[in-house]
């Protein structure tokens, strides 16, 4: 009869092996987003689609057609959350395409961040005095319109 410890190391093996291999936990999203594939700096062509789900390192998505394999795509995903409960945000993916298979395209990201999008006026002053800091911080710098998360 084999010991308890080594049953456990063998069933570790067999679902590292069976399961997913992913380093990254993978969260099934489905959000309306934009692509653009990009080539130095140049749009070559873009679209529209949904999410199917996010990692800390990726995104695989439903581009309504087959991407090529290789480039390098941004993608500017609509955000079910408000910023102060005010502005829209977007996130703003960059990556390049790792896996392409019919309507399904696998990017990895090298960079992201979440942006806002437009604030309806009436709004302007509510989401400006909720975001006002102190002269402390106001040297610290920073981007005006988009906060960076990484």
């Amino acid at each position: 009869m084999a010991s308890s410890g080594a049953w456990r190391e063998q069933s570790q093996e067999i679902q590292t092996v069976a399961g997913d291999r992913r380093g990254d936990r993978r969260y099934e999203i489905r959000l309306d987003m934009r692509w653009k594939l990009v080539r130095r700096r140049r749009v070559l062509e873009s679209g529209s689609g949904r999410t199917v789900d996010f990692s800390s390192s990726g995104v695989l998505f439903e581009p309504g057609r087959q991407l090529p394999y290789g480039l390098n795509v941004e993608l500017s995903i609509s955000w079910p959350v408000l910023l102060h409960n005010v502005a829209p945000l977007q996130l703003v993916v960059h990556g390049r395409i790792v896996r392409s298979e019919k309507n399904r395209t696998a990017i990895r990201m090298s960079q992201h961040e979440f942006r806002t999008t437009g604030v309806p006026a009436d709004h302007r002053e509510v989401l400006a005095a909720s975001s006002r800091t102190p002269a402390v911080f106001a040297n610290l710098g920073g981007a005006a319109g988009f906060v960076k998360v990484q």
